[in-house]
């Protein structure tokens, strides 16, 4: 019904995706932005209101808030009431903001790695003491490792943060996970920034998405930040939001915020309005591609010259260990190849680099082309 396999020709946009290659002969597969349409349903939504002509400032319309608490009780069963919403600019603000608004200035944020980067900065930028924990990585799958956990929470953190599905390794934490972490937070008096943006992206069927707040005992010490702009391609609109159900937490956070964080623009809210009330059917088909670049990814990467690709349980990033392979500068090393990926330096992993495969095939099918032939060719 959809058209995700038509290339759309970004390279003379606004796109700091393809603008940051411009005039060289390298396909951006790096910046988590999907070279996708967004859906029919919200591309008329904002041509609908931009025809109103009158643009001032907006507010959270009451169309955009039921399609946000109904989606999330549709698709996860749950509950969440209008009062707990915190609207956002983009999700990276509510990282930050959430940062200030958890713990004291002396008490350590913790997050694992590797990691989105800003789950790196953002303590830093708060005047908080950053503490990193690594998971662990087994059998081809990358694990909560509990005992660094314990000891990483004597040290006094007061604030986790947690990304679930964890960018960039791909995760979606399974209830027993999510459960033990819960039992930390408690038994620690933790706060827990959960940032679930990419929660609508499952690609393993057998693998349900399970928001950190709605765990037994949780709402009340977790702030949760989603947001539309992954999963319907729509982060130029800049509309994210934060599910705050404890009363003195939300003003906390909304304290913090005010002054500082702007508004969402008006084409924002419509569009997060039109994602999730009209969105599921392109999101079905959304997931059927990533699906199978996925899997083209992993079947043309996987072992080549030892490198290994992390399978995806969720989102449309590849996580791709270069190590065996001693490879000195893998992001460097595919650049030259003609791909530009992300360098896993910045995500607390050097070694690795991550790929968006959220693109449409003919252009997924050149860079692995591209890639494994510069593999290949090195291997002798």
């Amino acid at each position: 019904m959809f058209d995700f396999d038509t290339p759309i020709d970004r390279s003379q946009s606004d796109s700091s995706k393809w603008q940051l290659y411009a005039g060289q002969d390298v396909l951006p597969m790096w910046v988590a932005d999907m070279d996708f349409a967004a859906p029919p349903a919200v591309t008329a939504a904002v041509v609908e209101r931009a025809t109103h002509g009158v643009f001032g400032y907006g507010d959270a319309t009451p169309g955009a808030i039921k399609a946000v608490v109904d989606a999330l009780q549709r698709d996860y069963g749950w509950p969440i009431a209008p009062e707990w919403l915190v609207w956002l600019p983009g999700l990276v603000v509510g990282l930050n903001v959430a940062c200030r608004a958890t713990g004291g200035e002396q008490d350590p944020v913790l997050t694992a790695t590797p990691i989105y980067p800003p789950f790196m900065s953002a303590p830093q930028l708060s005047n908080r003491p950053l503490n990193k924990m690594p998971l662990r990585h087994d059998h081809g799958e990358w694990h909560w490792d509990f005992d660094a956990l314990q000891a990483a929470l004597e040290a006094g953190s007061k604030t986790l943060m947690l990304c679930n599905p964890h960018n960039p390794v791909g995760r979606v934490w399974r209830r027993d996970e999510l459960e033990r972490l819960a039992h930390f937070a408690e038994a620690h008096d933790i706060t827990v920034i959960s940032d679930e943006i990419h929660c609508d992206l499952i690609l393993d069927d057998d693998t349900p998405f399970i928001p950190f707040a709605s765990l037994p005992g949780m709402a009340a010490r977790t702030i949760t930040l989603m947001a539309p702009s992954k999963t319907y391609n729509v982060p130029g609109l800049g509309a994210a939001f934060a599910v705050i159900p404890d009363a003195a937490l939300r003003q906390r956070f909304e304290r913090v915020k005010a002054g500082i964080v702007p508004h969402i623009n008006l084409f924002g809210y419509v569009a997060c309005e039109a994602a999730y009330r009209d969105g599921a059917p392109w999101r079905a088909e959304l997931l059927q591609v990533l699906r199978r670049n996925r899997d083209l990814v992993v079947k043309a990467l996987d072992g080549v010259d030892g490198v290994r690709v992390t399978h995806p349980q969720a989102t449309y990033l590849a996580w791709i260990d270069c190590r065996a392979a001693g490879i000195e500068n893998p992001k460097a090393f595919f650049e030259a190849a003609g791909v530009g990926l992300s360098d896993g330096a910045a995500f607390g992993a050097p070694g690795f680099v991550r790929l968006n495969f959220g693109c449409p095939l003919p252009t997924l099918q050149e860079a692995l082309r591209r890639m494994r032939d510069a593999l290949v060719a090195r291997a002798g």
